[in-house]
């Protein structure tokens, strides 16, 4: 095979915003598609009856899956809120730099406000699962 230039690659540039929230929002996709399944099984444990139901609510408030659904709530948002901004980049609104960064940026306060705002509610009402 010869020696032929090859295009450039994620290691010749320097990440900007753009791109990282850009391959944060496909991540996030991915992590959403997983973390489902904790919020199935909790579903199918609550119609399986009280003593499923039960063992359910014993696994889902174990420290390292509030850790894990933490980040799945994170995720929903973070999707969420970067999902509206790709919707009005869908309208033809938003490309200036200046505005795609402050949307960036926007999009990530959305998260994690939204995200400490909901387990501040989780953790006043009851503790959790």
């Amino acid at each position: 095979m010869a020696n032929n230039p090859i295009s450039p690659h994620l290691q010749v540039y320097r990440p900007q915003l753009t791109s990282v929230l850009s391959i944060s929002h496909r991540i996030s996709g991915v992590f959403l598609a997983i973390g489902t399944v904790m919020i199935l099984y909790w579903l199918v444990a609550a119609s399986l009856g009280p003593a499923a139901y039960a063992e359910a609510k014993r696994c889902l408030a174990a420290l390292p899956t509030q850790i894990l659904l933490f980040g799945w709530t994170f995720a929903f948002f973070y999707h969420l809120c970067n999902g509206i901004r790709h919707l009005l980049w869908d309208s033809g609104r938003g490309f200036e730099l200046e505005t795609a960064y402050k949307s960036g940026y926007a999009a990530i306060g959305g998260a994690v406000a939204l995200t400490l705002l909901t387990w501040l509610c989780v953790l006043t009402q009851g503790g959790g699962a």
